[in-house]
């Protein structure tokens, strides 16, 4: 993983993929064009199932580079991938579903401290009023307590799911990025504790708001279920995990 040896003029690289889903990333590259283009010095785009280039021709503020695989890849492998293509100070993992109605990356960076090395929003889910809570570690108990009354919401997350994820790049180069041997779901909260472990801090700029038109294919899909079953206990059985709970509170 390249650490960067001397900052653009705009301190972020962002990464989407794209799986068959042009559609929804063309409205995102729009509105990163209208409110934060003077932070983003350009979008690497990575297409993991074949389709047509109908950024083609756009007129951005920022170069859009696309990655065509020759086979798909996992979350983590194609956001690694595209990693290999930054040069900025912070590296942002997006999913293509995002929407921003103002500049929520610019007020990001400028909250950030010296220690941060994953910065987040906070996210609004469809048809909700207000965001999504804080994610307490990962458990079976936590899973099927964190929707119920008196459930305890933490002050700080301990994890932050893939959709937005502001990484440092040093952080980023430091931990090797996500571990690819998670497939679907559980490398967000493995980046994240392996994140903590290197000694960064999460950061949730408390004041600032994206929105998520999310598109939830393990609600409707036995496979993804299946997929996201598998992560967890991968997640369950790996060193960091055991790590992660053993550490004191942020």
């Amino acid at each position: 993983m390249p650490t960067p040896s001397s900052s653009p003029a705009k301190p972020i690289t962002v990464s989407i993929v794209s799986h068959g889903q042009m559609a929804l990333i063309l409205p995102l590259l729009d509105q990163l064009d209208r409110h934060s283009a003077a932070v983003v010095e350009k979008v690497v785009l990575t297409i993991n199932i074949p389709e047509p280039d109908l950024a083609a021709g756009m007129g951005w503020r920022f170069p859009v580079e696309r990655i065509d695989n020759a086979a798909p890849k996992g979350f983590g492998a194609n956001h690694n991938q595209a990693f290999t293509h930054c040069g900025s100070d912070w590296f942002l993992v997006l999913n293509p579903d995002m929407r921003f109605d103002n500049d929520v990356l610019s007020p990001l960076l400028a909250q950030a401290t010296p220690d941060a090395g994953l910065l987040t929003p906070r996210i609004l889910e469809p048809g909700k009023t207000a965001p999504e809570q804080h994610r307490a570690i990962i458990t079976p108990l936590e899973i099927l307590t964190r929707r119920r009354p008196g459930y305890a919401i933490p002050a700080v997350p301990a994890w932050v799911p893939g959709l937005f994820m502001l990484l440092r790049s040093q952080a980023y180069a430091q931990i090797k990025g996500f571990d690819e041997r998670f497939f679907m779901y559980g490398e967000d909260f493995d980046i994240c504790a392996r994140v903590r472990l290197a000694g960064w801090k999460l950061q949730v700029g408390e004041n600032l708001l994206a929105r998520h038109e999310a598109q939830r294919a393990s609600h409707a899909s036995r496979q993804h279920l299946k997929w996201h079953v598998g992560s967890l206990l991968r997640v369950w059985s790996s060193s960091a995990f055991w790590r992660y709970r053993a550490l004191p509170p942020a």
